[in-house]
């Protein structure tokens, strides 16, 4: 027996709207690789691509603490959440632009 919410309303079409959990933790994952990508561009670069601020500090941060595995394995996974809150559509372009032109090693996924 189907229950109905006390407002009446059916919010089955709210529950298939949203991605599966499959397909938010691909997505996520997809953002964090790009935040990883970003952590290998020169300064200058990533001052072009215009990019949040606190996302900027932290790309810069995860530069400076590359020495460190436990402590970049937290910067990425940050940098990724950060990612997350963001379009990642003009920053992809912008970095399958530079990987066309040979600035970027050419993506494995």
């Amino acid at each position: 027996m189907r229950l109905v919410p006390e407002d009446g309303e059916d919010h089955d079409s709210e529950v298939e709207a949203r991605p599966s959990k499959s397909a938010r933790k691909r997505a996520a994952h997809a953002a964090q690789k790009l935040g990883e990508e970003l952590t290998d561009l020169k300064t200058a670069e990533l001052d072009a691509l215009n990019l949040p601020e606190e996302l900027h500090a932290a790309i810069l941060e995860a530069q400076r603490i590359k020495n460190s595995r436990g402590g970049m394995a937290r910067q990425r996974q940050y940098i990724g959440k950060l990612m997350r809150e963001i379009d990642l559509a003009p920053l992809e372009a912008a970095m399958a632009v530079r990987r066309k032109s040979g600035a970027l090693p050419s993506r494995h996924s």
